[in-house]
């Protein structure tokens, strides 16, 4: 009963009671109605007083506490909802609050625990992927001349040139990583310069010139011919995205389509559009494209020869611009990636 706050409070208001009628008892005037008035009075007031400050200030706030630690012990923070607390007098409700702050933070570090072991998984199985195949390639020409096809001269050359390809690409896709590694911890700078980045942009359409022409892929490029388009940027970087966004744009796109690049002077700003007529990309891959290794034709993922992480260094490269990738696509219709830089 005394674990209660109602066998407390009818404790505390039956001495209350007593106390009042023994005070009272001692006056000259006193009558045995008003003692019983009194008593009765003294009782139900402290009761309900005590009852209401016991159970809303103090059990009921106990009460939340233990739930919430029983939580954070069997780790089930999932329920657990970030909310404001009304201004209180109680401290338990302040102790409360702690411990509620601290189960938010807790659940917010387990899901990112949960997501990094997530990325872990997926990094290793996919980085796994990208490394055999051109190693077992490699592998398979090279045990295939010691096995006896060195001694012709014609699958020799054959052989090894097709193993050096593969060594190749095992060698991009290593500087790939590191790159983007590099950039993702801060390390590499970025050397900003003047230029004027339409004459930039028509050497990246001149050096794929071949790409295309093998796909049938015509390449057309819009800008206003009595205007000017120097920006202020690290060239050696921009160069890379322009490389990356136009190459991707014939790589994915039908044979025989067309890539449209437009470069336009908004404000102060320079804006870059690539846009191909291909099959677009799906919804829910749009939210994933510039992830490590992520591809969104896994039948098509080698076939052009990329890495799988042209996208991420484009995106690394765009933030250390103070600029971003954006991207919009509709499938059977094709995508349209688009940034912009600063006027120099």
């Amino acid at each position: 009963m005394l674990t209660t706050s109602r066998g407390i409070s009818f404790l505390l208001a039956m001495a209350i009671a007593a106390l009042t009628v023994a005070f009272l008892s001692l006056l000259d005037d006193a009558t045995p109605t008003l003692l019983v008035v009194a008593g009765v009075l003294s009782f139900s007031l402290s009761y309900i007083l005590t009852n209401v400050t016991l159970e809303f200030l103090i059990f009921k706030e106990i009460s939340n506490i233990y739930q919430l630690l029983e939580k954070v012990q069997k780790k089930d923070l999932s329920d657990i909802s970030e909310h404001s607390y009304r201004t209180s007098i109680s401290p338990l409700r302040k102790i409360n609050q702690t411990i509620n702050s601290y189960a938010i933070a807790k659940n917010k570090e387990i899901e990112t625990l949960q997501k990094n072991a997530v990325f872990r998984k997926e990094f290793i199985a996919d980085i796994s992927h990208e490394l055999k195949t051109p190693i077992f390639a490699a592998q398979g020409y090279v045990h295939t001349l010691l096995d006896g096809a060195v001694e012709d001269e014609e699958v020799r050359y054959k052989f090894l040139k097709r193993a050096a390809k593969s060594l190749n690409n095992l060698d991009k896709l290593v500087q790939d990583l590191l790159t983007l590694n590099r950039m993702e911890n801060g390390v590499v700078k970025f050397h900003f310069e003047n230029f004027d980045i339409k004459d930039m942009i028509l050497e990246v359409i001149e050096q794929l010139e071949h790409k295309a022409d093998r796909r049938d892929v015509l390449v057309r490029f819009y800008f206003d011919k009595n205007d000017t388009f120097d920006t202020h940027a690290d060239k050696d970087k921009i160069y890379r995205v322009c490389q990356n966004l136009i190459s991707n744009a014939i790589k994915y796109n039908n044979d025989g389509g067309e890539v449209v690049i437009r470069l336009e002077k908004k404000k102060n700003k320079l804006h870059v559009s690539v846009r191909d007529n291909g099959k677009g990309i799906p919804e829910e891959d749009l939210k994933r494209i510039f992830e490590r290794f992520y591809r969104v034709e896994k039948s098509r993922s080698r076939e052009g020869g990329g890495t799988g992480l042209g996208l991420a260094i484009v995106k690394h490269i765009l933030e250390g611009h103070k600029s971003r990738i954006k991207v919009e696509s509709t499938i059977g219709k094709g995508s349209t990636f688009s940034f912009s830089l600063p006027v120099a």
